[in-house]
């Protein structure tokens, strides 16, 4: 059950919205592993389409980067890597990843993050009128104005996503 009403100690990704005036709702749940966005969805009882996933992942130089997308889709690492001129981007490995970000694996926020990296975003994530995102520990999103991406984390917008894989429907 998700737990209501409690207040989460600070963490690097609330300490820098704090600092930049970002006002933000907090959404502590049950941390499931391997739950992904689709079990803090449905804990907190939202769309997945609203929860946005924080995703390290570098260029062919091996070059950390970050991209934010929607919980429901899945990133075409071909269309990324066209639409920011590398030759190809693959996500980094979970050491990896959190000695980039200076985060756990499934606490990973944007905000705050160790070493500085461009931040890419999901275009149509900028058109929702709120976003959860992870707040910097797991079980642990906080709520946003999608603009707060392009104002904190200079947000370049993208058109990458792919839809998450559903089975073909069955024959009549």
């Amino acid at each position: 059950m998700a737990k209501k009403n409690l207040h989460v100690s600070e963490t690097p990704a609330t300490q820098a919205l704090r600092r930049a005036g970002v006002a933000f709702t907090e959404h502590p749940y049950d941390y499931v592993d391997h739950g992904g966005t689709a079990e803090s969805a449905r804990q907190l009882g939202v769309p997945e389409h609203e929860v946005v996933k924080t995703l390290i992942m570098q260029d062919e130089r091996a070059q950390p980067l970050i991209v934010l997308m929607h919980g429901d889709y899945q990133v075409s690492t071909k269309q990324l890597a066209r639409a920011i001129g590398a030759k190809s981007v693959e996500p980094c490995r979970p050491d990896a990843a959190q000695r980039h970000s200076g985060y756990l694996v499934g606490g990973t926020s944007p905000f705050g993050t160790k070493k500085a990296m461009p931040v890419y975003v999901e275009g149509s994530v900028l058109e929702l009128p709120r976003i959860l995102i992870n707040g910097g520990r797991r079980g642990y999103l906080v709520g946003i104005a999608p603009s707060a991406l392009v104002k904190l984390l200079q947000a370049r917008a993208v058109s990458c996503a792919l839809a998450a894989f559903s089975p073909p429907p069955s024959p009549p």
